[in-house]
This record gives structure tokens, sequence and C-alpha cells, in this order.
């Protein structure tokens, strides 16, 4: 495909109490294009950044956390169209250790959850998210 900007991007799944964090994408960051939707916190490398360092910052931006990355979990796609531009996003869903403290959001989330099987079919979930808490309850709950 012509003019597609292709990124990758980690994401976190972080486990405080057998809960999963997911965060609500705000309507002021003029990237966001699942406004109202709970996604993992992460975000796209920067190119020539590596993915460890990347999903360091991301997490730490988003959340406030140094949480600290654990093995792939999950590889997924999506195709959002930003600014105009046209992306294929292949993001690598990392299990996170959760080093506690409080969470702080940036400007591109409004809210966020801590999230078990009992709650998280009503949150209105992006794509691959979706996906990979499926995975994730069907794979660690008891």
């Amino acid at each position: 495909m012509a003019d597609v900007q292709q990124r990758v991007a980690c994401k976190g799944i972080i486990v405080r109490d057998n809960k999963i964090l997911l965060l609500r994408e705000s309507s002021i960051h003029d990237t966001n294009t699942g406004v109202g939707q709970y996604s993992f916190p992460g975000g796209r490398v920067e190119p020539g950044e590596s993915f460890q360092k990347g999903f360091i910052r991301e997490i730490k931006e988003e959340t406030g956390l140094d949480a600290i990355i654990g093995e792939p979990f999950f590889v997924g796609e999506w195709f959002p169209v930003i600014k105009g531009v046209p992306n294929h996003i292949v993001g690598i869903f990392f299990l996170c250790t959760d080093p506690g403290g409080k969470i702080i959001l940036s400007e591109e989330h409004d809210a966020y959850k801590w999230v078990d099987m009992s709650n998280v079919s009503s949150i209105d979930l992006m794509k691959p998210d979706d996906e990979v808490v499926e995975k994730y309850f069907n794979r660690f709950s008891a």
C-alpha cells in the first residue's frame, strides 16, 4: 500500500490484585483515534528508538508508573488514520511487573480502570485490545 506509515507500538498488560489496567482515550489529544474507548497503556516507538526504551517511555508518560517489561504475550495490528495519514501499526503486548504507585494520566487519557472478568464486558475496548483481554483472562483466570 502506498503512502501508509508503518509503525511499531508496545503495550503493557499491567496487573494489580488480579485486575488489569485499561486507559480511556481523551478527546483532547490530536492523535487519538479511539476517543472514549479503553486500551492498554503504551504507544508507538519512535524511529531509531529501541522497543524497551519506547515501552518504558510510553508507560511512564501515560500512567506515571515505572512498569517493568516482561515477556511478549500477544501481537496484533490495527489501521488507524492519524491526522489524515493512513497508518499500519503492529502492536506487541507485554506482560508487565507492576511497581505499584499512584496512576497519573497524561492528556492522552481521561480515565482509567482496573478490570477483571466480572466487569470487563461492560468496557468499550479498542481493537485488538479486546482480543488481548479475552486471551489474558482465558489464560490466567482460575
